[in-house]
């Protein structure tokens, strides 16, 4: 799952506590990672808007353990964290190259 995030006015700190609940709960509990979390840089090739605060790819064993994860009613209670702290993003799920 590629997820690009574009932070509100101190949105990372909000999204730090998401995060931390997403880590030590969540993602082991549906058998997820996160193969890659960074900051965005320099944007080399893009159309106007296209820049990104952040960048992160999560793996997931399914779309169901994803499915399940979303629809925890303890994931339920921290989402807000990430609604809170997101001025915009894209979560585009993604399948690997054969």
């Amino acid at each position: 799952m590629l997820n690009l995030l574009r932070f509100a006015e101190g949105g990372r700190e909000q999204y730090a506590r998401y995060a931390q609940a997403l880590n030590e709960t969540f993602l082991p509990r549906y058998g997820a990672e996160v193969l890659y979390a960074g900051d965005g840089s320099t944007v080399l090739v893009a159309e106007a808007g296209q820049d990104w605060d952040a960048v992160l790819l999560v793996k997931y064993p399914s779309r169901k353990a994803f499915s399940d994860m979303v629809a925890d009613p303890e994931y339920q209670e921290v989402t807000s964290y990430r609604t809170d702290a997101l001025q915009e993003a894209v979560l585009q799920a993604t399948t690997e190259w054969a």
